[in-house]
């Protein structure tokens, strides 16, 4: 999740003027790492929720590189701007794949939540992964830091989409990290359907 961009690709991905606003606060595995924006997932996700009866106007808010803590201090602006009615927060590999203390990501995340709660936003978590080689001991307790959140603040925690992939290298760059350009699609359907229930 190295952060190649020095600048923020933000796209506002309109499909009806009525509908809900769902905001996107990730990192590399949302911010389209090594291809053209508009091939992201998040480029494709509001036609796929549109075919689900659920328009929905769609936010990218990701950076590749970002930690919870860069997310944290983005957040306050990205709120303001764009009022979203959903966040999703896809944020925490970074800090994972650096061996941030899980205590630090924790509340780096908690704020997240009280901040866009303060909105009388709906708040999405979604579950992050990292590699087992940081260790039995880190990876498990990272891995449960995400269920914890849900629970603690009756948040709803989907499937992290990068799992199903690991099986279908061909559709993993050659870091075994990030999704190449034809997995972009899939993820976009597998996380419509998804978000679609809670953004009926």
């Amino acid at each position: 999740m190295m952060k190649i961009f020095p600048l923020l690709f933000m796209l506002l991905f309109s499909v009806q003027s009525n509908s809900s606003t769902l905001l996107i606060l990730g990192d590399s595995l949302s911010a389209g790492y090594q291809m053209p924006i508009e091939q992201s997932w998040p480029a494709l996700l509001g036609e796929q929720l549109k075919r689900l009866d659920t328009p929905t106007t769609v936010v990218n808010g990701s950076i590749s590189g970002d930690t919870t803590g860069n997310g944290l201090a983005r957040l306050p602006a990205l709120l303001a701007q764009y009022k979203p009615s959903t966040v999703l927060i896809e944020l925490g590999a970074n800090d994972g794949l650096r061996g941030f203390p899980v205590k630090t990501i924790i509340t780096n995340i908690e704020q997240i939540i009280s901040l866009i709660k303060a909105q009388n936003s709906q708040v999405i978590l979604l579950q992050i992964k990292i590699p087992p080689n940081y260790g039995k001991r880190y990876t498990e307790a990272f891995s449960s830091l995400y269920p914890q959140l849900s629970e603690r603040n009756n948040l709803p925690l989907l499937p992290f989409f990068l799992e199903p992939l690991m099986q279908k290298p061909q559709l993993l760059m050659k870091d075994g990290l990030h999704p190449t350009v034809k997995a972009q699609p899939w993820i976009a359907q597998f996380m419509a359907k998804e978000l679609a229930p809670y953004l009926k």
